[in-house]
């Protein structure tokens, strides 16, 4: 099915090669990922490492430094970064898919704007405003303020745009605009009244680490966005009918309304999860489905789960970097996505792609 706003040029990879060619390019971000960091772990030895970590009955297996580190430090920042990547890149091709535009970022929603509200909230002013919470909930709290944050904002958006005719989407990306801004604004006004402590943890919040990386949170991010897979992984055909534009897809029999609902959902569901566990990771919900759809086309059936697999990818290697590169400090990992995603962008722009935006 042609898709009149996707890039119009021929597809570079066969299709039934482009899942299993990413399939084998995660596995093998994995294990690289799996031996960096402060403490490497060469990747001849890893099938030991494996071995000791998940045998508990191998000899040894409390005091070996190795197995030690990789179950307890790095086997949940590798999961970690897989569930975010998967589900960054997957919520990106689903809202270019809403918006009709490649262009478009999980973003625009406002989900990461009002996660990144909430927790700013929280860690500023939740002493304040609720001193039993930290008690209570420990360090799930900054996380639950956050994905309840960017589940309210996206809702308060959905709403915003409702006209007669049901959710319009020129008023969807213009009420996120504005809702970012204030956002934006709240959170500036929270850096001014934070205290050196509060904001140091302010702005390593915002600036996106998988360094927090715990089983607990580890597992809950996994879980909401395998359930936001399962069902993103289900509007391929609809989003391809949408495409063409929603008078087209009423006629071919699609619930345009339920879909774009849906989707909304989804991406809240998936963005909030991450990002209330790491933090802002940008760049990667828009340059993974752009990336995919330039090597598949526009097919949803193989974008969706194409820009899944390739965001986890990117994920997972950038934070490989971003642990090693200023070894013994780690940069950033929201940083470093915009450093490198940015210029990315722009050379696929430059090259030629960009005229069929």
């Amino acid at each position: 099915m042609p898709l009149p706003w996707t890039p119009s040029v021929g597809r570079w990879l066969p299709r039934q090669l482009a899942l299993p060619m990413l399939g084998v390019l995660l596995l093998g971000s994995l294990l690289y990922a799996a031996g960096q960091g402060a403490y490497g772990l060469p990747l001849a030895n890893l099938p030991g490492v494996l071995y000791q970590a998940f045998a508990g009955t191998a000899p040894g297996v409390e005091t070996d430094p190795s197995a030690l580190v990789f179950l307890n430090i790095r086997l949940p920042r590798l999961v970690l970064g897989l569930a975010a990547g998967a589900g960054l890149g997957m919520a990106g091709a689903i809202m270019q898919g809403v918006f009709r535009n490649p262009l478009a970022d999980p973003g625009l929603i406002g989900v990461s704007s009002g996660a990144a509200l909430a927790a700013g909230l929280t860690i500023v002013m939740g002493a304040l405003w609720f001193p039993e919470l930290p008690r209570s909930l420990g360090s799930w709290a900054l996380v639950l303020m956050a994905f309840v944050g960017g589940l309210l904002v996206t809702a308060l958006v959905h709403a915003l745009s409702r006209g007669e005719g049901g959710t319009r989407v020129s008023m969807l990306l213009l009420a996120g605009i504005a809702i970012n801004a204030l956002a934006g604004a709240g959170l500036g006004l929270l850096s001014f009244l934070a205290t050196d402590e509060q904001l140091r943890s302010l702005q390593f919040w915002l600036l996106g680490s998988l360094g927090g990386a715990r089983w607990s949170a580890v597992m809950l991010v996994a879980g909401v966005t395998a359930v936001a897979l399962l069902i993103g992984l289900r509007m391929a055909r609809p989003l391809n009918a949408l495409a063409l534009g929603e008078a087209q897809a009423v006629l071919l029999g699609v619930a345009v309304e339920p879909i774009k609902r849906r989707a909304l959902v989804v991406t809240a569901m998936a963005v909030g999860a991450v990002t209330a566990t790491t933090g802002i990771i940008g760049f990667i919900g828009l340059v993974a489905p752009h990336m995919v759809r330039l090597a598949v086309g526009p097919d949803h059936r193989w974008v969706l789960p194409g820009s899944a697999l390739l965001g986890a990818c990117l994920v997972v290697l950038a934070d490989a970097v971003a642990r090693t590169v200023a070894q013994p400090a780690e940069l950033p990992l929201g940083v470093l996505t915009a450093l490198v995603g940015v210029p990315f962008f722009l050379l696929l722009l430059r090259g030629g792609h960009g005229r069929h935006l």
